[in-house]
């Protein structure tokens, strides 16, 4: 019984758990590794350190693109109070260079 738990326990981790594969057959943490190691982008612990001393709030949710030729952390934010708030910030040097409010 035990190993029936574990066994839908770790199937269930993994479901939640999409990976994205690009054009190239390319997942998407691989091409974040790739990135971060090419130095081309911020750990996202430093990028959340930033943020958090500009704009305070629970994180739920972080996304990592390429949009417009550079890396892009999307960071979606519970502010006090119940607003959610959608930040963009620069992945090479943590600048924050977008701010909106967030759809509930």
């Amino acid at each position: 019984m035990p190993n029936a738990i574990l066994t839908a326990v770790t199937a269930m981790a993994l479901l939640a758990q999409p990976l994205a594969v690009g054009a190239s057959g390319e997942r998407d943490q691989d091409r974040a590794r790739a990135a971060l190691q090419a130095g081309e982008i911020l750990p996202l612990s430093t990028i959340l350190d930033r943020v958090a001393r500009e704009q305070p709030g629970q994180v739920l949710a972080v996304e990592l693109e390429r949009s417009d030729g550079r890396w892009v952390y999307e960071l979606k934010l519970l502010l006090t109070g119940g607003a959610l708030l959608k930040i963009k910030v620069d992945a090479r040097d943590g600048e924050i260079v977008r701010r909106r409010p967030g759809r509930s």
